[in-house]
């Protein structure tokens, strides 16, 4: 098998989680590439000279923009393997115009997102916010019985908002539970719904009826804001929104006023801005469990993954094969 030309791009941290010695190994049976040279800008003559004879470009977080000036330096660049989610934070249309192949490693993100948000709803559901907060406030098992009677995961149902690649996996984490999960995206089919063992509903609905409304919906311009004042509203009492998709989504004064109120809990993964400003309620409301963005992957081990995932398509794109996480053109629109 050929060994083409790469190089890495991506911060310190990055590097630091995925460029093992057992990353670099077996990345060296595939590419030829020097893992201590690891780009974090594109200026420096010695990074010209790196991108001048790469094939394929291995990035993760903290890659550098990847635009028309840096791929008039990269002539013989046919491939960008992302080892991590999103690629269009660092990626530009003229990739796909030139013909580039690119691939994120979005699934392998999705897991450990799927398994904050599926321990997320499991707590939301027995009332361990309120339960905690009475408890540490009036030091007695008495506050049990304040709580209320549907408390637990039986009966209750979930909403899941975005058919995407954590929405589908918490769907699927879901399923041993007694409890009702319902989807709504407009590009999810019902066919597509009964496969994954949930029911599709207009978004309205979802929020009426739901103990627990999950936000897996990328972040575009058409989804900005999708959770407004009216949408909020239409949520019951006592329900929990879980947001583990991005900060954008969601109406964030709105969002605060209704917290306020104590009518809804939430537990937040991101918030827009990120971070929050020092005097924002959402710190202190004790209806809130706010946490630093922290539902991906936060350890070189969750990261291994990602890089799992890079170096099995690596193998498929040196063998002829086809891609199974490529991104096209024509997807950008659709995913995070």
């Amino acid at each position: 098998m050929r060994r083409p030309r790469a190089v890495l791009a991506m911060d310190r941290r990055s590097q630091d989680w995925l460029v093992t010695a057992q990353g670099v190994a077996q990345l060296a049976q595939l590419v030829d590439l020097d893992p201590q040279e690891v780009l974090t800008e594109f200026d420096s003559r010695r990074a010209r000279e790196l991108l001048g004879q790469a094939e394929v470009m291995i990035t993760s977080w903290g890659c550098p923009r990847i635009d028309h000036r840096v791929l008039q330096m990269a002539p013989a660049l046919r491939a960008v393997f992302h080892a991590a989610g999103t690629v269009k934070s660092h990626l530009t249309d003229e990739v796909w115009e030139r013909g580039i192949r690119v691939v994120s490693a979005a699934d392998a993100v999705a897991v450990p997102v799927a398994e904050f948000t599926l321990a997320a709803i499991l707590f939301a559901n027995k009332r361990v916010l309120a339960s905690s907060r009475m408890y540490c406030a009036e030091h007695s098992l008495d506050v049990r019985a304040r709580l209320p009677r549907n408390t637990g995961n039986v009966d209750r149902r979930v909403g899941l908002i975005g058919a995407s690649r954590v929405g589908r996996r918490v769907a699927a984490l879901l399923e041993p539970f007694d409890l009702t999960v319902i989807m709504a995206d407009p590009y999810l089919d019902p066919e597509d719904a009964a496969r994954m063992g949930v029911e599709v509903v207009p978004l309205e609905e979802l929020l009426r009826s739901c103990d627990v409304v999950s936000l897996h919906a990328p972040s575009t311009p058409a989804t900005r804001h999708m959770i407004g004042r009216e949408e909020l509203r239409l949520i019951k009492d006592g329900a929990t929104l879980i947001n583990t998709a991005r900060g954008a989504l969601v109406d964030q004064d709105a969002l605060v006023d209704e917290l306020v109120t104590g009518r809804l809990d939430a537990v937040l993964d991101v918030t827009d801005p990120e971070p929050l400003p020092a005097d924002s309620p959402l710190y202190t409301l004790p209806n809130v469990l706010l946490t630093p963005h922290v539902s991906g992957a936060f350890n070189p081990a969750e990261a291994g993954r990602q890089l799992d995932l890079v170096i099995a398509e690596l193998e498929r794109y040196l063998g002829g094969l086809p891609l199974m996480h490529e991104v096209t053109p024509s997807s950008l629109g659709v995913i995070a």
